[in-house]
């Protein structure tokens, strides 16, 4: 079922985004224009707000914002532990696919830092998580283009080839005929870039296709768009991939039309495509003085936020305007080391190639390890953890790695043993799943239900005892309602439970042994009741 059909079953469709979204819009909006310094100062002041009104959804998105105002202004080092916090914002929420965009996002900016090894590890696990996950929604799909944008940043064209056919699925499973013009403009700077590094080594015939593509993909969207001013980053992109098809009249009359109006925006990296485009039209023409001003003003617009790659574009380029300054003759040697170099820098990128492989054997790794262990704490009868698991959260309780406050909340089935013998084991098992459930219902996202042993449960309650009564009480009281009569017919369950609070300095054994003592007290005063 799509998202669009489930929601329309909800009295509430749900939404990824909180009621307070217009707040980070408003500072990704600030970012996407050439204001990141202005989107920083917005997320000072909407964050608290956001936090204190208890929307962690838009607390999310403005973590995010910050990252990329961050990425924007070159401060890649200060990115990358705002990244690191909203990829455990997202892990503690449980969202796959926002987890995957935050790491794909992270091995972007690591690779910025140059920090290989760290945005490979991250770019691997984004991948394999996307691979593996069921969401199908606009988040996925906006997952997957982070995965294009860092890959291809990598110059792992081959890995966000592969995204983009991901996306492409998608969108058609959808019944849409083609995808957004952002996500377009994503694959198609990755087709340009492929081509061009191509193009470099002297393979013409496989860069042309690439390069023709990528031109159909911006003239598109350049026609489609209704405001001139939104057209002219695609204009820029375009006119470059028509410069090195060779249709340089073409090229050179796109790039002048739009560079001066892109500059004039505020952010000189989206003009870069377009003095390059007029440097490789005016080489073209002979006019090397010319030429050499519009690439260095394509160097100079990737200083605070260009990419490795881009930068090699450029500086390509650049070589190729010096071997036709210093003349035929006397440039063998440069045009010889221009080769070399572009063929040794393409050996890096297979390297790359083969060390993203290995970072996602690795990542594969560790995910059956971390499966082995999460078994070894799960009972498979009732799917909550298991005794081992219960110890292992005694130990963080006395070591101080559980969050205060704790309360815990010791339930114990009334008169089981004659549910056995009345009916059968087997019905006994369906009712400690039944009750299970329960737990699981009417626990927070933050509570730890265990099955403790037999038919006894514990469950770790972060919050004060009035809070936990009313979560007990709640649990209780749904229990005694329900019917059990589709596991036997006539068969009725209540419940005791003892709820002890955690003090400071209480060893864990202390803090079970009163739970446990209360929970006697509830049993002996008659049984389905709460005892504190």
């Amino acid at each position: 079922m799509g998202d669009s059909a489930a929601n329309s079953l909800l009295p509430v469709p749900v939404t990824p985004y909180g009621p307070l979204d217009g707040l980070a819009e408003r500072v990704h909006l600030l970012a996407q224009s050439g204001r990141a310094d202005q989107a920083l100062e917005a997320v000072q002041v909407f964050e608290p707000f956001a936090r204190a009104f208890g929307d962690t959804k838009t607390a999310g998105f403005l973590l995010q914002g910050r990252m990329y105002a961050l990425m924007y202004l070159g401060r890649y080092a200060d990115a990358i532990p705002v990244g690191e916090q909203l990829l455990h914002h997202h892990e503690s929420t449980g969202s796959v696919v926002a987890v995957a965009k935050t790491l794909a996002d992270l091995a972007d900016v690591n690779l910025r830092a140059d920090r290989v090894s760290d945005a490979m590890r991250h770019l691997a696990r984004a991948g394999l998580l996307l691979e593996q996950t069921t969401i199908r929604n606009d988040r996925y799909v906006a997952a997957l283009a982070s995965v294009i944008c860092a890959a291809t940043s990598m110059q792992l064209f081959e890995t966000a080839h592969a995204t983009y056919q991901q996306m492409s699925q998608w969108w058609a499973s959808e019944g849409r005929t083609e995808t957004t013009a952002n996500h377009d403009l994503v694959y198609a700077e990755t087709l340009l870039q492929w081509g061009l590094r191509l193009d470099q080594l002297g393979e013409h015939e496989e860069a042309r296709p690439r390069l023709q593509r990528a031109a159909t993909i911006f003239g598109r969207w350049s026609a489609a768009c209704k405001e001139r001013h939104q057209s002219q980053p695609f204009v820029a992109l375009h006119s470059l991939a028509l410069a090195k098809l060779g249709e340089v009249d073409r090229a050179e009359q796109l790039a002048a039309g739009i560079v001066a109006a892109l500059r004039a925006a505020g952010d000189p990296y989206v003009a870069w495509p377009a003095h390059a485009a007029l440097g490789i039209a005016l080489r073209s023409r002979g006019d090397l003085v010319a030429a050499r001003r519009e690439l260095v003003a394509a160097a100079e617009s990737l200083q605070i936020s260009g990419s490795s790659s881009e930068f090699l574009i450029v500086d390509y380029e650049l070589a190729c305007l010096a071997v036709l300054e210093v003349g035929d003759h006397p440039s063998r040697d440069l045009r010889h080391m221009i080769e070399l170099q572009a063929r040794q820098l393409w050996q890096l990128r297979l390297q790359r190639v083969a060390m993203l492989r290995q970072a996602r054997h690795r990542e594969e790794h560790e995910q059956a390890r971390r499966a082995a262990e999460a078994a070894l704490l799960h009972d498979p009868l009732t799917g909550l953890g298991n005794r081992r698991r219960f110890d292992q959260l005694m130990n963080e309780l006395d070591n101080g790695h559980l969050p205060a406050p704790t309360v815990l909340l010791f339930i114990d089935v009334d008169r089981f043993k004659s549910v056995n013998d009345t009916y059968s084991h087997g019905v006994g098992d369906a009712v400690l799943r039944e009750i299970a459930a329960t737990l699981r219902a009417n626990c927070r996202a933050d509570d730890i239900p265990v099955r403790y042993a037999g038919d006894e449960f514990v469950v770790f309650l972060h919050t004060d005892p009035d809070g936990a009564r009313h979560v007990a009480e709640r649990i209780r009281a749904t229990i005694a309602a329900t019917a059990y009569d589709d596991i036997a017919p006539g068969l009725r369950v209540s419940i005791s439970a003892g709820i002890a609070a955690h003090e400071s300095g209480m060893p864990a054994h202390q803090l079970l042994s009163t739970a446990d003592a209360n929970l006697y007290h509830a049993k002996r005063n008659g049984r389905d009741q709460i005892a504190a």
